[in-house]
């Protein structure tokens, strides 16, 4: 089997896709990306995190992450990394009997055993988590607990800066301009931004796609094309400029002479 890090490198170059990417799909540092595919695994915080951060890498490139995960434990999981399990005597062949020829007493069931073994484990790690907290800790539970704490804020700054632009980008308008004939443009955007700082459009040129929360155009005739999300709309004929205000939920209204934006 190839190595968990040239498969996640062979994967991520075959869907050409930069480790940044990944980055901000994922919510996980570039420097842990890498460490992953060199294999390094002393930059990574911990056991616990490689396996969660391996996992999540490998559903981003659409492998199996439980075979990466399951790989990495059995190559280089240390034993004392891994679920203690409690050790059970062989069976001796054939069945002891007590020196009356009775039976011998049968000892604690393996189910028994198990059990005991996770709740000494659990002890274990509260006795680590109790001797963190009061600054006797290891450095390496210190650094765990400030990994996952700086992971989840940035999972939290990621959602959030998610929600914002998805809800600033269903108030923005598209609007472009394709000119029929030789027009003035002065197109203003959001804060008073000149998009089109009073220039002259010949026939047949089309303009970039804008986006705003709001626009104020003024044109000096109606041989021009506007779209506005997608959507074509002819300028009336007029004697004079001619001026909009477009937003996404009030449309295209027009201006007033007085109203009308200047790119001076």
């Amino acid at each position: 089997m190839a190595e968990i890090g040239e498969t996640l490198r062979e994967a991520r170059m075959r869907a050409r896709i930069d480790v940044s990417e990944i980055e901000a799909k994922t919510k996980i540092r570039a420097k842990y990306l890498r460490a992953l595919e060199n294999e390094e695994w002393g930059l990574l915080p911990g056991p616990t995190f490689v396996k969660s951060f391996l996992r999540t890498y490998a559903q981003a490139l659409g492998l199996d992450g439980k075979a990466l995960v399951e790989e990495y434990r059995l190559s280089h999981e240390r034993p004392s990394e891994a679920a203690l399990e409690p050790i059970v005597s062989s069976p001796q062949h054939g069945r002891s009997r007590a020196p009356g020829g009775g039976r011998a007493p049968s000892g604690p069931s393996r189910g028994y055993l198990a059990i005991v073994g996770v709740v000494g484990l659990v002890i274990v790690l509260l006795i680590v988590g109790l001797l963190a907290g009061g600054g006797g800790g290891s450095s390496t539970t210190k650094t765990t607990v400030s990994v996952s704490h700086d992971h989840a804020a940035q999972l939290h700054r990621g959602a959030t800066r998610g929600s914002a632009s998805a809800a600033a980008g269903s108030q923005e308008v598209a609007l472009s301009l394709r000119a029929t004939a030789a027009v003035y443009v002065c197109l203003i955007g959001d804060h008073g931004r000149r998009l089109i700082p009073g220039s002259e459009l010949q026939a047949g040129d089309s303009t970039a796609t804008y986006h705003a929360r709001r626009f104020e155009i003024t044109l000096g005739n109606n041989s021009v094309t506007m779209f506005v999300d997608g959507k074509a709309k002819t300028v009336p004929a007029s004697s004079q400029a001619i001026g909009y205000s477009i937003t996404k939920s009030t449309g295209r209204h027009s201006l007033q002479p007085g109203q009308l934006p200047t790119c001076k």
